[in-house]
């Protein structure tokens, strides 16, 4: 059997701590990924996460790891406005990436990234892998069986709220505990867009498959938000309202805003001539597929390969869930939903919804994937 590959961990933040580092922790896929080596810029914070979790190196900067580091794959838990960046440096290294969301900001960047890797055989997955849950699955195969109708529109998105203020992570006074959330709130990658409406965007798409224009309202409605007594200054689009067009006259109305949402966190809801989908509903039932009867939230997020288990009852699941295919995709050659080609149209939705808002005009798409058959 082949030697377990070497996880290299970009950032010790919230997500680093409470996905790749709790989950691999528990040791029970030992035989097939270790740690390797962590890194964090803020002082203390990584050589805090490694003695924590026993990760072999730590490092305060990203390309000390990268030249010193023993890692073969990466998770990239960074702020998501580097991750383009830190992703074209591990391609150069030749270390196959795990992108936590959202793999770029922009398309272009996307582009370059899932070009680069291509031509260096290094080998990509990128979160959130909405289309491995069950329950989406199956509502594609229902929508194309036509147990709704004609499909007329559907809606999806997310409010930011307080949410990230009041993190467990951050209420300490240690580098574990006390992490700063001010990056959601500023460019670049900062935003709900980047940070929560690309879960229901991923399963949206994943449903009905990619999108062909846009059109978009945005802007900053909160100038400060309030962490622990600070006023943190905020320069990112909080409020972003999309149209998305599929053609056929089929619409989605897609939103990222300060507060408020229209439908289940990353569970879109489907309006057809005959019907409605909401969550894993189907005109008020609830939808049976596998493990639908160990499913009480509909979501779908413990019935995944990998989320079994101690794994099922921990936070962040589907984080690990999303690594492991990076895994699976490295010692087997097993090919994932989560593909880097999916995230890149997602990414390209938000790209063409802020050229939108900012020209007034409506934005073509040009990019594609291949969303999973329905089951």
């Amino acid at each position: 059997m082949a030697k377990p590959l070497r996880l290299g961990i970009v950032g010790a933040g919230s997500i680093a701590l409470r996905s790749p580092l709790a989950h691999i922790a528990v040791g029970d896929v030992s035989d097939r990924i270790v740690f390797g080596a962590i890194c964090d810029p803020v002082p203390g914070r990584a050589k805090a996460a490694a003695e924590k979790f026993g990760v072999p190196q730590s490092f305060e900067s990203f390309d000390e790891m990268i030249a010193k580091g023993e890692f073969d794959i990466a998770t990239v838990c960074s702020p998501i406005g580097v991750h383009f960046d830190q992703g074209m440096k591990l391609v150069a290294a030749g270390k196959h990436i795990h992108f936590n969301k959202t793999m770029t900001t922009t398309k272009d960047e996307a582009d370059q990234l899932i070009d680069s890797a291509a031509k260096s055989r290094v080998k990509l997955v990128a979160s959130p892998g909405q289309m491995l849950r069950p329950p989406f699955l199956r509502i594609r195969k229902l929508i194309q069986d036509g147990a709704i109708g004609t499909l007329a529109w559907a809606v999806t998105g997310a409010g930011f709220g307080d949410y990230h203020q009041n993190e467990g992570v951050r209420q300490g006074n240690d580098v574990l505990t006390n992490i700063d959330p001010s990056w959601y709130f500023r460019k670049p990658g900062g935003g709900p867009l980047y940070d929560m409406t690309v879960y229901g965007l991923h399963t949206m798409t994943g449903v009905l498959g990619p999108a062909k224009r846009v059109t978009a309202m945005s802007g900053v409605l909160l100038r400060e938000r309030d962490f622990k007594g600070k006023l943190v200054a905020c320069d990112m689009d909080d409020n972003t309202v999309i149209l998305v067009d599929w053609g056929n006259s089929v619409f989605g109305f897609v939103h990222g805003t300060a507060v408020g949402s229209l439908s289940g966190f990353g569970a879109p809801t489907y309006f057809g001539t005959k019907g409605t989908i909401a969550g894993a509903q189907l005109n008020g039932k609830k939808i049976d597929y596998p493990g639908s009867d160990r499913d009480p939230n509909g979501n779908g997020v413990g019935l995944t390969k990998h989320a079994t288990g101690k794994h099922g009852q921990m936070g962040e699941m589907h984080v690990y869930e999303d690594l492991m295919q990076l895994v699976d995709l490295v010692l087997e050659g097993i090919p994932t939903v989560a593909t880097a080609e999916h995230a890149r149209h997602v990414i390209e939705i938000f790209d063409a919804a802020y050229r939108s808002a900012a020209t007034g005009q409506a934005q073509a798409l040009t990019s594609t994937f291949t969303p999973p058959p329905g089951a």
